[in-house]
């Protein structure tokens, strides 16, 4: 090998080698294992005495359930139908959605004014997520306490108790708004590296306010849009943390990864159904596969990733 090929390699392995094992031991391990262990009979003693599809038949027994005038055939249809309604509701709505709107608000706010403005949106984010879950448990609270309840007697309507009577709603929002800073922030670098040569022209031609988010700004966020919708769909697809501080291993808000959870870890839910809980995690992992694909196909992003960004007049 030349001396020069071998500088090639060396510097390959010095920089790629680290990112690779890293990739490798939390990426690419965990999922091979998670995929020989869901074709055994593991359980709570982590004893393999066959390998089976067991598991897999057990996710689509039949049974007599109705949920939204639909029969269910388990628990894992029921889970995957919640966790698509929260991804969807969560993704459009707020990821994507009400992020755009703050977006546009606080660069059309002055300078320090939307800057404080994000600043105080993203204390959430920074925050641990035990305080946020509990603040909203207050929000939610169904006594005379409950900050939602407050806002309610004042304006003389009774108390309702959302976690009963909406618990997807709750966790569609508590995600939301804390999920909706990501967006801001990439949005808000996003329009502010539209050139400003391009708002006083379309200012100076009589384009108005809406003129101007319709023909300059949203054609810019293509990409940004396109990045937020892949990464927003795959973490909520396998998000637990607020689920589960706010409801809890509730029945009414079982998605996919919290029905994956109470099979194998929660006590006194039927756990250590370590096979069981490892099928639903890679049936988990293939619908992110599959449809974090065809986004990539639908928005492009290949040619996002190709194409040179850095244009010369």
């Amino acid at each position: 090998m030349s001396s020069s090929k071998f500088r090639q390699a060396s510097n390959a392995l010095l920089f790629l080698g680290p990112a690779s094992l890293f990739l490798i031991g939390l990426l690419l391990v965990p999922i091979i294992v998670d995929l020989v262990v869901s074709f055994t009979d593991m359980n709570q003693t982590i004893k393999v005495d066959e390998f089976t599809t067991k598991q897999f038949r057990k996710l689509v027994k039949p049974s007599e359930e109705a949920w939204f005038g639909f029969e269910l055939r388990s628990s894992f249809y029921r889970a995957l139908m919640l966790s698509a309604i929260y991804v969807f509701f969560t993704l459009t709505i707020f990821n994507i959605g009400f992020a755009l709107v703050l977006a546009l608000t606080t660069t059309a706010l002055p300078g320090r004014l939307g800057g404080l403005f994000r600043a105080i949106w993203l204390l959430p984010r920074m925050s641990p997520s035990v305080v946020y879950a509990l603040l909203w448990l207050w929000v939610v609270d169904p006594t005379d306490r409950g900050l939602l309840n407050q806002i309610l007697s004042i304006t003389g309507l009774g108390p309702i108790n959302p976690k009963l009577d909406a618990p997807i709603m709750v966790i569609v929002c508590a995600n939301g708004f804390i999920g909706a800073s990501m967006g801001m922030l990439i949005l808000t670098s996003a329009i502010r590296s539209i050139p400003e040569h391009l708002f006083h022209a379309a200012r100076a031609d009589g384009a108005g306010g809406l003129s101007v988010i319709r023909h300059i700004v949203l054609p810019a966020l293509r990409w940004p849009l396109s990045y937020i919708t892949v990464f927003q769909f795959l973490a909520l697809l396998v998000s637990f943390e607020y689920i589960f501080l706010i409801m809890g291993p509730a029945r009414s808000t079982m998605t996919m990864s919290m029905l994956s959870y109470t099979k194998t870890l929660a006590p006194d839910t039927g756990s250590g159904q370590y096979a069981y809980g490892a099928a639903i995690t890679l049936i988990l992992i293939v619908i992110g596969m599959a449809v974090a694909l065809l986004l990539w196909r639908l928005t492009n992003m290949k040619q996002l990733l190709t194409q040179p960004r850095i244009e010369v007049q």
